[in-house]
């Protein structure tokens, strides 16, 4: 088969994933579990999500943080026992080799995961059509590694070969252990909201060309998405390309509306982080459930098409849930869970009304 043939038979697959996975207020996760016993997390996941997402369990190991775990397999660089990261700049080389170890400890969560998974699949227990899992971007590890004494002039270029490699290599994982699932693949990228801030050590065209680089890597055989918790600056995220974007669903989300159209408009689905998760957490779904409609009501209002709001879409909480306790992000997904019932019934009712 031919490059282009190949590019669009990867555009095909992934659109097909998106449009029977990634919709109508299908509920996931993001990032971390607070579990210590990764096959309870594991089990969690698949239970309470719709779109099970393979969290990372920084409770259970400090490998198994953000940061900590992408940096395996770069030479030169070390964890410490608490998580820490030890540089060594003389053996760094951002053309070397990454050589991910999926039997690090970095990866117990991952594997616990695709072993449970892999059962309940085996015993018809789970259909489990799709997987979703997050891996550091490289603006925020290469500034994490700029932090850490990673010479600037390097930083980013190794960055973004250990997000290259372990995406690589967990894509190969997923597809052994649950042939023919899909796979949504989200970067993290915090830093990004930082972009624009006086100090920053990267331009902001820089920074999108890095993201872009990076869900290039990922679009050929899986649905890319990139994911910011706090502030950032959609358009430039949209302009990285994903095909789904991680918004909190904030009212300062508002004066983005016409990029959000736009990327609505050519088939991208939004996972609106809809239960707040660095607070106080809401008792019942009736708060995160008026913030998002209320939201949706702003946007439209801006040009924004109600219809592509409610079905293309996903929901999740706002960020990762590993700094909370286990009956806490039971709360959390349930009011998730909740969120995601409404709008995929206002979903269907559109679809009825307008006779799709």
């Amino acid at each position: 088969m031919g490059a282009d043939a190949t590019a669009r038979s990867s555009s095909t697959t992934s659109s097909e994933v998106v449009r029977a996975v990634l919709a109508n207020g299908r509920t996931t996760g993001i990032g971390s579990l607070p579990h210590r016993d990764a096959r309870v997390a594991a089990r969690f996941a698949l239970d309470a999500m719709g779109l099970p997402a393979i969290p990372t369990l920084p409770k259970r190991s400090p490998a198994e943080g953000m940061i900590a775990q992408a940096v395996v397999g770069i030479d030169g660089i070390a964890i410490g026992q608490y998580g820490s990261i030890a540089v060594d700049a003389r053996r760094i080389d951002p053309a070397r080799p990454v050589a991910t170890d999926l039997q690090h400890d970095a990866f117990a969560g991952f594997r616990a995961f695709l072993a449970e998974a892999a059962t309940a699949r085996a015993s018809g227990s789970n259909a489990l059509d799709a997987v979703k899992w997050q891996l550091v971007g490289p603006v925020t590890l290469g500034t994490a590694l700029l932090r850490a004494g990673v010479p600037e002039r390097i930083a980013f270029d190794v960055a973004a070969q250990a997000v290259r490699a372990h995406v690589q290599a967990l894509l190969g994982a997923v597809d052994r252990a649950l042939p023919g699932c899909a796979q949504v693949v989200f970067l993290d990228e915090p830093s990004m909201g930082e972009v624009n801030e006086p100090g920053f050590p990267l331009a902001p065209d820089t920074a999108i060309d890095l993201v872009s680089g990076a869900l290039a890597a990922i679009e050929h055989r899986a649905v890319a998405g990139v994911h910011c918790c706090g502030d950032a600056d959609w358009a430039a995220l949209i302009s990285a390309g994903p095909r789904v974007l991680g918004v909190p669903a904030h009212a300062r989300v508002e004066a983005s509306a016409g990029y959000l159209h736009d990327f609505l408009g050519r088939g991208g689905v939004i996972a609106w982080g809809v239960v707040p998760t660095d607070g106080p957490i809401p008792l019942s779904a009736e708060r995160p459930w008026r913030r998002l409609t209320d939201l949706w009501c702003r946007l439209v209002q801006r040009g924004c098409d109600q219809v592509q709001l409610r079905q293309q879409c996903v929901v999740s909480p706002e960020c990762g849930l590993g700094m909370h306790s286990a009956p806490v992000a039971e709360r959390v997904h349930r009011l998730v869970a909740e969120v995601g019932r409404r709008v995929h019934d206002q979903a269907t009712a559109t679809r009825f009304v307008l006779g799709a």
